[in-house]
């Protein structure tokens, strides 16, 4: 298996960061027929554990039709095939679980220079 980081290299994955994770979903179609699509998850990172090394993994949180929706990814998962920042909030903590429980706040956002 060859490095996911030499070949693709990844953006500043950081909690507070708002990201677009495409990843490669294979389905069967009604005829038996395998058919590969890319599907996107956006939400704010929530969560980032081991750095980047192979067991390495970022939670993305979402609010979807008022419902929680927390998905954890490894970074180096072969499936996913880029990963887009949309912005970066200024965050005092290394984790955000207080986000689960109904922050009712906003985030402030970093303008990057």
């Amino acid at each position: 298996m060859t490095k996911k980081t030499e070949e693709q290299k990844l953006p500043e994955l950081t909690p507070g960061a708002t990201v677009r994770v495409y990843q490669k979903i294979k389905e069967k179609t009604a005829k038996g027929e395998e058919k590969e699509r890319i599907q996107y998850f956006e939400g704010i990172i929530i969560a980032k554990k081991h750095g980047k090394e192979n067991g390495g993994t970022i939670t993305v949180r979402k609010e979807s039709n008022g419902i929680g929706v927390e998905k954890i990814f490894p970074i180096n998962l072969p499936s996913i095939t880029k990963i887009e920042v949309k912005k970066q909030a200024k965050i005092r903590r290394a984790k955000l679980y207080f986000l689960k429980r109904g922050y009712k706040k906003k985030l402030k956002n970093v303008i990057k220079k």
